[in-house]
């Protein structure tokens, strides 16, 4: 079964406290999204990988390719106004309607061939596969009417990427008009009816979103 993996960088630097967008930054002498796009290969020279960015970035991410001498195989898509329209362009660069396909964030670079590999022979067995992790700490629910109460965090997970699912499911979830409720691609798969298997992330697994998580990447990546 073919396997493709759509990976989307759409930030921006807001919260980077930058005016460079967070996939861009340089960890380990490489920019972030160049971490995550050789993650992905590493898993399998095999892959078609599409990575998904602003059109405004191509000329910026080409000079950055060209500095670094990047010269992995992806197929380069332009995005949407928001992430649903993003992943929608990259499925639709796919010339195919059976295989499976992987969505990861191009800001989550520390992921392992291992969770890789799980989560497309997940989506192989039962259709779907979304990394996720159970919570740490202790969690409430916050209600203007009532205040605060304790929750038990067994019921919870929070949920990574990559999210894995037969590509015949996503390119029907996804034909549908864009909502606000569309976080992820699990919540656009859940809401056409498909179900949403979980799998086991890590914590490592982080999406870098602050100069903090920038300084743990570094580390762990070293």
């Amino acid at each position: 079964m073919h396997e493709y993996a759509v990976i989307v960088a759409g930030g921006s630097g807001s919260r980077m406290k930058s005016d460079i967008p967070k996939q861009f930054h340089i960890v380990n002498n490489l920019p972030v999204l160049m971490h995550t796009i050789n993650a992905f290969r590493e898993y399998s020279e095999e892959l078609h990988i599409i990575v998904v960015l602003p059109e405004i970035q191509f000329l910026f991410w080409e000079k950055l390719c060209e500095a670094h001498q990047f010269n992995a195989r992806y197929q380069l898509v332009a995005g949407g106004n928001t992430r649903f329209h993003s992943v929608k362009n990259g499925l639709q660069s796919i010339n195919a309607i059976e295989g499976l396909v992987a969505v990861h964030d191009g800001v989550r670079p520390v992921i392992s061939k291992e969770i890789i590999a799980g989560s497309f022979y997940a989506a192989a067995e039962f259709g779907s596969a979304v990394a996720s992790v159970p919570l740490k700490e202790s969690i409430r629910s916050i209600d203007p009417a009532i205040g605060n109460k304790a929750l038990d965090r067994t019921h919870f997970r929070l949920v990574q990427t990559p999210q894995t699912f037969r590509l015949v499911w996503m390119l029907d979830a996804f034909s549908v008009d864009y909502r606000e409720t569309f976080t992820d691609c699990a919540s656009v798969l859940e809401a056409k009816g498909y179900p949403i298997n979980l799998i086991d992330g890590a914590y490592e697994n982080i999406k870098i979103t602050t100069p903090e998580d920038l300084k743990w990447a570094e580390t762990y990546l070293s």
